[in-house]
């Protein structure tokens, strides 16, 4: 496949009625889609959805066979985050409210024009696109954050050799510490004091402060 082929949206058509079926796959194909497959009953298009990875499911509500198209919906959405939009004939309330359970990203009542259908079409692609970057950027940030280390609470220090005592008990050098608790990462050298003091480097002047 050609990238340019590959930017084109696939559809799985989930219709148990035939020329139906065939009808909405012409459709699909005259406003520019290409059709990953069609199914006929929920199950079949759970499996056809794990095999095809489409980019959006065309679901039927009422399927013939034991699982109608609300819960194919549903465990489509579960295990693949495909966006799905319902078909029907009926707008009985009680079968929205079901359908509402499963998330679909749109709704068409039979029978419905080109027009309609595109444009849920396009705006479930998008709606689908959108979430997927919200969920990638929360993510990203949820493995950023867990790479962050910060320090808090009281820290015992020994008076006279300046060592921390850690949560087990273990006393270590406060770099140490400070290091295997935070990002922070150390490089040594002297300050003027200690390399008067220590070493007889003549003394600096501290800077002085910036006016307040």
């Amino acid at each position: 496949m050609n990238n340019e082929s590959s930017l084109i949206p696939r559809i799985l058509v989930v219709e148990d009625e035939v020329i139906v079926s065939a009808d909405l796959q012409d459709q699909l194909i005259k406003l520019g889609y290409q059709v990953a497959g069609s199914a006929v009953a929920g199950e079949e298009a759970i499996t056809k959805a794990n095999d095809l990875k489409p980019d959006l499911v065309l679901m039927d509500i009422m399927l013939k066979g034991q699982m109608d198209g609300i819960e194919a919906a549903k465990q489509i959405r579960d295990q693949l985050r495909v966006p799905v939009i319902f078909l029907t004939a009926n707008s009985n309330d009680s079968v929205l409210e079901r359908a509402k359970i499963s998330e679909p990203f749109g709704y068409l009542l039979k029978p419905f024009d080109q027009r309609s259908l595109k444009s849920n079409i396009e705006m479930a692609l998008y709606k689908a696109r959108i979430d997927r970057e919200r969920e990638d950027l929360i993510r990203q940030l949820q493995e950023a954050l867990s790479q962050v280390k910060t320090l808090s609470g009281l820290l015992p220090i020994c008076a006279w050799c300046k060592n921390v005592r850690d949560d087990q008990g273990y006393w270590m050098r406060v770099e140490e510490y400070i290091q295997e608790h935070s990002d922070a990462k150390f490089s040594h050298g002297l300050c003027p004091e200690c390399a008067h003091t220590h070493f007889g480097a003549e003394p600096v002047s501290a800077p002085t402060p910036p006016p307040a």
